[in-house]
């Protein structure tokens, strides 16, 4: 039976019964300037023999260094392993899980971007548990508590500090792979913008890209039916009333900040905006999950070569396209939310009831945020179209059916996508086509795992779980 579409409520008022939410998250998070130095205390709450964890960048880095000194000042025994690369390989794995087991670490340290925290939280896995990698993709294959991760990171986009995944690249799979499970949300997450300062701009726009398609992804996730097995049958339930909540204030702070951050590098005002809104993204998607954007985004990044916040950032104007007939009022609060971040923008207009019954204003609304979306990330230097990305026409068709393999991320789009639905994005993301995306086929909700078709369920050994 399909749920009813479900309207947003109005700012301040009680969200409409069933009242259904969820919120994974480490079980201490610290936000602000300065921050880090806490890092040491948060360390000790855990163990005393501390693998940190970086890249070969960061581990030349004067921060990393005051990291480690204060954490031997505070009586911890370290050892660093500073050779993560990016998208995580995963012969590397095992490499850091054997310097990590020499050391007899009872603790593991992530200091960086997602590759390095994703690289963190896999080693803590394996040292709990042993065995290989392969052992454990997909959702809920973690047998039990991994050894305590403190993540630290210096971009402000992936939200890895906060999630249940990890992203590792395998040479044996056409696409990245995942290992999803809430044993993989780190002990603690110590955010400090001061440690984003030093990323330049394209970085910036890369990462803060992420972030904000995390918030639009989780936003219009799948909602599915508050069974009493949710929680428990799967990592990424769909949206709700909390990780709505999250993903909002991610999109509002994205508005106000993301230009800002990427021109004016060392303005720390901008710079916390970003790393809360990454923060946010993360608490959101982190149990609502992501979408099309991002199962489109694995066979056209591996194409060309590009960073995964700027592939995203490139699809999302028109997922969200396709989305509309099946997220009008969603895509309208957004518009609000948009409207309220942007500085000098009227947030009084934007958090405006809806004026008539027929839906018309949310229609033009959640229009104007697609166009919205698609210019905040095009200020940033994130392509508009596919082709300016380069990706060459004739393979958009390989890059649809190799999206299909990403279940998880195909079956949470709100509207349902097989491979023809996911050409038809590919190629309006192609020429820069934002037209209207046709009627919804079919609400989601209860029915819209049933909904997708057979093509569009591979095995979850191809592609990202």
């Amino acid at each position: 039976m399909t749920e009813p579409e479900r309207t947003p409520p109005a700012a301040g008022a009680l969200p409409p019964l069933p009242l259904f939410g969820l919120l994974r998250a480490p079980r201490e998070i610290l936000l602000g300037v300065g921050q880090r130095a806490a890092v040491p205390r948060a360390v000790l709450r855990h163990g005393t023999r501390a693998t940190v964890v970086t890249d070969p960048r960061l581990g030349a880095d004067p921060a990393l260094r005051d990291l480690v000194d204060g954490l031997r000042a505070a009586g911890v025994e370290v050892d660093v392993f500073d050779q993560a690369l990016p998208e995580v390989p995963v012969d590397q794995v095992e490499e850091a899980t054997r310097q990590a087991r020499a050391h007899a670490a009872d603790v593991v340290v992530g200091f960086g971007g997602g590759s390095c925290l994703d690289l963190a939280k896999v080693v803590a896995l394996c040292l709990a548990h042993g065995g290989r990698p392969q052992d454990y993709y997909g959702e809920n294959r973690v047998p039990g508590p991994v050894v305590p991760v403190v993540a630290v990171p210096t971009t402000a986009g992936t939200g890895s500090e906060v999630t249940p995944v990890a992203v590792l690249a395998d040479p044996e799979r056409t696409m990245k792979i995942g290992i999803s499970s809430p044993h993989l949300i780190p002990a603690a997450a110590v955010c400090d913008p001061e440690l984003t300062v030093s990323c330049p701009p394209g970085v910036s726009a890369a990462a803060g890209a992420d972030a904000l398609v995390h918030c639009l992804e989780a936003y219009t996730a799948v909602r599915r039916p508050p069974t009493p097995d949710l929680s428990t049958d799967r990592v990424f339930v769909g949206k709700g009333e909390l990780t709505d909540a999250f993903a909002l204030l991610g999109i509002r702070q994205a508005a106000a900040h993301l230009a800002r951050a990427c021109s004016h590098p060392d303005d720390l005002a901008a710079r916390s905006g970003m790393m809360l809104a990454a923060l946010a993204g993360g608490l959101a998607f982190g149990t609502a999950g992501t979408a099309a954007a991002h199962a489109l985004q694995y066979p056209v990044g591996g194409l060309t070569h590009t960073p995964h916040g700027i592939g995203v950032g490139t699809l999302i104007p028109y997922v969200m396209a396709f989305n509309l007939p099946a997220r009008t009022a969603e895509l309208a609060e957004v518009g609000r939310a948009l409207s309220s971040g942007v500085p000098g923008g009227t947030p009084a207009a934007a958090r405006e009831g809806r004026d008539d019954g027929d839906g018309s204003d949310d229609t033009t609304r959640a229009h104007a945020a697609v166009t919205a979306v698609a210019d905040l990330l095009a200020s940033v230097g994130i392509p508009r179209t596919l082709d300016a990305l380069g990706m060459p026409e004739d393979r958009l068709a390989w890059a649809a059916h190799e999206a299909m393999s990403a279940r998880r991320l195909v079956e949470n789009n709100p509207r349902p996508l097989d491979e023809a639905a996911a050409l038809s994005i590919l190629r309006a993301a192609h020429r820069g086509d934002l037209s209207p995306a046709g009627p919804v086929e079919q609400h989601d909700d209860a029915a819209h795992d049933d909904a997708v078709p057979t093509g569009a369920r591979p095995s979850p050994s191809r592609g990202v779980a």
